[in-house]
């Protein structure tokens, strides 16, 4: 799967991870390439043993079903009506897409594809972008216009309208991995694929997994500076921001986050933003919602809701702010 919208969170810091070895607790780390960004696992095992070759396929296997750069894979298959029967795995990134769309209002929504093509943040050039164009875009978008009846076959209200799960799949798939892990009888272990974090159990002296949490750029071309580091243990934490997937045209910046109301690549004063949750999937989709919102939005959601912590990165008469959950501020290494 094409590198997409994601902030990264800083992978150096993780991999800091105590580094001893004993027979009882033995540290195996690895890393690889997957969804067109890398993938970084670090865990501990008293039998040392390697998985990397079964992540691996778990995470071509996904590629297969989600992967809008597969040619073959079952997202492309939908979305061009080739076959509109699914698998579990299909039927589930739906479901789980479909609840955060409910619990958002709208804001967070798989079916922006033809509008992610359009600006050109998808497999195809951008087009030539007008209001006409959008908005004859814009009915083709609606998570209420599509369902899967028996778990296996999807409908579409209008056979163009086209999924886009990139604001939910790299969560999903660093979920995967801690499942496949836990199955496996692991109980500490890291797992970071493009920045998207789940943090389990804890390292050999106790202590909580660290993860940094990346400085707004000047650039897509900027070094990565670490803003704060969090301590976790048996969560999950994601950043999604606009400062390094954009293109510019003729001296306009366009982010790659879409707002599925207007069409248009959203403009605000929030420049990245990173959600903690049990779950990796949830938290990467959470946080491309907070993108869509805003700051302001944002905040009045995480108002009625214990589930979730953040922190937002945002500018204000040209200087960067932050703000921080409780929760968030308490897991914040000083």
């Amino acid at each position: 799967m094409k590198s997409i919208r994601k902030a990264l969170v800083v992978v150096g810091l993780v991999a800091a991870a105590c580094s001893c070895n004993t027979n009882k607790n033995q540290k195996i780390q690895f890393s690889g390439k997957a969804q067109g960004t890398y993938y970084a696992v670090t865990y501990y095992d008293s039998r040392g043993r390697d998985f990397r070759s079964s992540i691996d396929s778990l995470l071509t296997e996904f590629d297969n079903t989600a992967s809008l750069w597969v040619d073959t894979s079952v997202i492309r298959r939908v979305n061009a009506n080739e076959n509109m029967c699914v698998n579990p795995l299909f039927a589930d990134l739906f479901a789980k897409s479909q609840g955060i769309s409910k619990a958002t209002d709208g804001y967070f929504d798989i079916t922006v594809g033809k509008l992610v093509n359009a600006w050109g943040f998808g497999f195809s050039e951008a087009a030539n972008v007008d209001a006409a164009v959008i908005d004859s875009l814009k009915q083709y978008v609606g998570y209420d216009k599509l369902a899967i009846l028996n778990d296996t076959l999807l409908v579409k209200e209008n056979p163009c309208t086209e999924l886009d799960f990139n604001a939910i799949a790299q969560g999903y798939s660093v979920d995967m991995v801690g499942d496949f892990l836990k199955s496996k009888g692991v109980q500490n272990f890291l797992v970071d694929i493009g920045g998207e974090v789940l943090a389990y159990g804890s390292k050999p002296d106790g202590g909580r997994w660290l993860v940094g949490i990346e400085k707004p750029a000047q650039n897509k071309y900027s070094t990565q500076e670490v803003d704060v580091k969090i301590a976790l243990t048996d969560k999950a934490v994601v950043t999604s921001g606009n400062y390094r997937k954009y293109y510019e045209a003729d001296g306009v910046k366009y982010s790659h986050t879409i707002d599925p109301f207007t069409g248009y690549p959203v403009k605000h004063t929030l420049l990245s933003v990173s959600v903690v949750a049990l779950e990796a999937w949830e938290a990467d989709a959470m946080a491309t919602a907070f993108m869509v919102m805003g700051l302001e939005k944002a905040l009045e959601f995480l108002e009625n809701t214990d589930k979730y912590e953040a922190y937002f990165i945002y500018t204000e008469n040209g200087d960067y702010k932050t703000y921080s959950t409780k929760g968030f501020d308490d897991m914040i290494v000083k």
